[in-house]
């Protein structure tokens, strides 16, 4: 994909989030080009035309073999991370958005201390309660929240991060956002004095203008509106 169709998406998406934004507070969002699959001659138009700084990937082997190409680039890490792939990426990512379980906790406060760094990290919620996707139950955010806290000095927890079910534009969903940002307040609210909680990950390409509406995210996560179907 060319630089120009590129930003012809882009321009659709920035129009979108405009209209998302009527009737709500303005506030700066920012999107997270998600390059899952894409080639590393996508990384290096994105980087060379400055088109985006924040860049995501699901998968450790595809982050590690696209860093080089733009070391440049804020890399997020989206998908689910396993513990024994931690050690790959910990020194390549700005934020990792799917910290879900203490084993994981344990392993990224382990390499991080290896290296002498704080690792920015989000709670990842599994809002639908669906057995195929990550997350913590959302009852269990705080309780999980202070566990990481107390025991984990070199994870530094900054928000949530959330996949919504693919519901398509619907009260169920909005709800859901709904609920997802009032979580977050509470967190901030909760963790108030011990760690910054101030960034909120949630929307993608199908469901972003709700994310935006009715949670007000701080990242949307932006894949097939940009870049057009995975490979």
């Amino acid at each position: 994909m060319d630089r120009e169709d590129i930003e012809a998406n882009l321009a659709v998406v920035k129009q979108n989030i405009t209209a998302a934004k009527q009737g709500v507070e303005d506030y700066d969002v920012k999107i997270i080009a998600v390059t899952k699959t894409k080639p590393n001659e996508l990384i290096e138009t994105i980087s060379k035309y400055n088109l985006f700084e924040d860049v995501g990937e699901n998968y450790v082997q595809e982050l590690v073999a696209k860093y080089p190409v733009a070391p440049n680039l804020n890399w997020h890490m989206i998908g689910q991370l396993q513990s024994n792939k931690v050690k790959y990426i910990i020194d390549k990512v700005c934020l990792i958005h799917s910290l879900d379980r203490e084993s994981l906790a344990a392993e990224i406060d382990k390499q991080a201390k290896k290296r002498g760094i704080k690792v920015d990290c989000l709670i990842e919620i599994n809002m639908g309660s669906e057995l195929s996707k990550g997350g913590i139950d959302k009852e269990n955010l705080q309780e999980f929240a202070d566990l990481v806290d107390a025991k984990y000095p070199n994870i530094a927890l900054r928000g949530i991060m959330a996949i919504m079910p693919n519901l398509g534009e619907c009260e169920e969903l909005k709800n859901l956002y709904i609920e997802f940002r009032a979580l977050f307040e509470k967190l901030k609210k909760h963790m108030k004095d011990r760690q910054i909680i101030d960034i909120l990950s949630c929307g993608m390409t199908n469901d972003y203008q709700y994310a935006i509406k009715y949670a007000q995210p701080t990242y949307i996560r932006i894949g097939r509106a940009l870049f057009g179907a995975r490979c």
